[in-house]
Parts: structure tokens; C-alpha cells; sequence
């Protein structure tokens, strides 16, 4: 593809080697670094001007750090005189801070984090956003400018079909009722049905009761979500469909951070396997926890891209047509 440059950022490189590969390119020359005062620095190794830049860069790891740098090599390739800058972001930071959702006295100074994130990469120069499975979608409504959020869903399908040999007999079950359009989604495509679990929380990562709806006994239970942090909530649902009757129980994830006791957790709860896609590097996990299988998107993001490059539909492939 001419007039197109791929860049990384240091979140995810497997990933975006993957993309580039797909797409039979050469990832562009970046070299990023700290001063000793921990400043980010970011040194782009070639001409962009008038070039169509891509630059993929995950929320993961140090979160902050790495939002700085895509903050940074963004406004490098725009001020160096590029056509259009997109930021290819499979999980986008600051997502779960989307409006205000505290309760007392303290409601009225709750940050939308979110849109501040928004706001900075519109000032630093993106043109255009490609992200995947957003936790709120209107967060697409915090830009003035383009956002694509594009679907792990039909490769959710495709692993289902292809590595549970009982999914006609399965439910699909969403964790929390925010994940009940999700949920029925894939249950449609699948043509089972589908249950939910009603979950109060005492405050952030901590569950204080959960309820299910739906009927699992004697049958297979997928849990699926957009992202999992600590584990709190599957683990505990896990346990629940398994009180329940259901004589197996996996979890698939879009965006698996695993932050704090998370491994511990998956690994002692009832899991026959937690799926996630490589949204977010999962190879220093799955050495502690085998019980952790991927996804491989990066054919959706590298198909986005050249979709995106070459002036056609993006939103609509990925949230109707299976891989």
C-alpha cells in the first residue's frame, strides 16, 4: 500500500509486528526513551510527510507512560507535515472513567477521565481513532473527530465453535447487567440463550452480592465480557453458574488486564479456560496461569487499517460479517 507508515508504540510491539505483517509492511522507524528526569522523548527515524500514519499503542502497562508517548508521537508526525494521523488503540485508556457514578457528597466532583483523554488526542493531532470493544460506547461521543470501535465478537465466535465441542448445548452469560446487549448478541448468533448476574458492589473491584438470572443447569457456561481487571466479579460468577448446576464454565474476554491477585484467582476458581484477545500482552501471564488462552486480533486491526487507508467501511464489516 503506498503513502502509508506504520509506527509502534512500546505498550504492545508484538502486536503491532503482527498488524505489520499482515499487512506486509515494515514497521517505521521510531526510537522513544526517557530522560533522567523520566520526560519522554520520541525520535521518528523517517519522513512522513504527506504519508497516511498509523500509530498502534495500547492502555496497558504503565498506562500514563504510554499515553504520553502516543500523545507525543502523534504531534511528531503531525507537525512533520503528514496527511492524516491515526491512532490505532485496541484498549483504550481511562475507559471504565466514563461519566459520574459516585454517590454522596462526592458525586458532583467525579472526573469523566474518558473525555480528558479524548481531548488531549484530539489537541495532539489525531485525525482518526481505531479502537476495540469500548467499555462505554459513548465514549465514540467524547471526539470531534472519527472513531471506529471495532468488535472482537465474530472472532469470539469463531473460538467457540471451533474449541467447545458442546456449544449448542452452551449459555451465554453476561457477568453484570451492563453486559446484557453483549451477551444476547452473540447468544442470537449462536442461536442458544443467554443469562445474567445481578451484582451490587460496596465500592470499586469489590462485590458485595451477586444474583443470576437465567437457568445454566447441566450445561455449558461462557462468561463474556469486555475487559477483567482483578477477577473479583467472573471468579465469583464462575463459582455461581457452578452452584448452579453447569457442568462447565469458561470466561472470554475482550481486554484482559490481570492487574493485582487476578492470576491467583483464575487459577483456584472453576475455570476450564479464561479467553482473551492479544489487545494487551498476555505472555508473562499465561506462564503463571495456563488456564489463560488468546486471541489473535490482529487481523481485525490490520484489516481495519487498510479499510481505513483505502477510503472504505470499517464499523459495519466488523460488527456484522465473521472473520
Amino acid at each position: 500500500m503506498p503513502n502509508i507508515v506504520l509506527f509502534s508504540g512500546s505498550s504492545h510491539h508484538d502486536l503491532s509486528q503482527r498488524v505489520a505483517d499482515r499487512l506486509g509492511l515494515e514497521l517505521g522507524k521510531v526510537v522513544t526513551k526517557k530522560f533522567s528526569n523520566q520526560e519522554t522523548s520520541v525520535e521518528i527515524g523517517e519522513s512522513v510527510r504527506g504519508e497516511d500514519v498509523y500509530i498502534i499503542q495500547s492502555g496497558c502497562g504503565e498506562i500514563n507512560d504510554n499515553l504520553m508517548e502516543l500523545l507525543i508521537m502523534i504531534n511528531a508526525c503531525k507537525i512533520a507535515s503528514s496527511s492524516r494521523v491515526t491512532a490505532v488503540i485496541p484498549c483504550f485508556p481511562y475507559a471504565r472513567q466514563d461519566k459520574k457514578d459516585k454517590v454522596g457528597k462526592n458525586w458532583s466532583r467525579a472526573p469523566i477521565s474518558a473525555k480528558l483523554v479524548a481531548n488531549m488526542l484530539s489537541v495532539a493531532g489525531a485525525d482518526h481513532i481505531i479502537t476495540m470493544d469500548l467499555h462505554a460506547s459513548q465514549i465514540q461521543g467524547f471526539f470531534d473527530i472519527p472513531v471506529d470501535n471495532l468488535y472482537a465478537e465474530p472472532a469470539v465466535l469463531q473460538w467457540i465453535k471451533e474449541n467447545i465441542l458442546e456449544w449448542r448445548n452452551c449459555i451465554i452469560v453476561s457477568p453484570d447487567a451492563g453486559g446484557a446487549k453483549r451477551v444476547t448478541s452473540i447468544a442470537d448468533r449462536l442461536n442458544v440463550e443467554f443469562a445474567l448476574i445481578h451484582k451490587e458492589r460496596k465500592k470499586a473491584n469489590e462485590v458485595d452480592r451477586m444474583v443470576l438470572v437465567g437457568d445454566v443447569k447441566d450445561r455449558v457456561a461462557i462468561l463474556v465480557d469486555d475487559m477483567a481487571d482483578t477477577c473479583g466479579t467472573i471468579c465469583h460468577a464462575a463459582d455461581k453458574l457452578v452452584s448452579a448446576g453447569a457442568t462447565k464454565v469458561y470466561a472470554i474476554l475482550t481486554h484482559g488486564i490481570f492487574s493485582g491477585p487476578a492470576i491467583s484467582r483464575i487459577n483456584n476458581a472453576a475455570f476450564e479456560a479464561v479467553v482473551v484477545t492479544n489487545t494487551i500482552p498476555q505472555e508473562e501471564k499465561m506462564k503463571h496461569c495456563p488456564k489463560i488462552q488468546f486471541i489473535d486480533i490482529s487481523m481485525i486491526l490490520a484489516e481495519a487499517i487498510r479499510r481505513t487507508h483505502n477510503g472504505e467501511s470499517v464499523s459495519y464489516l466488523f460488527s456484522h460479517v465473521p472473520l
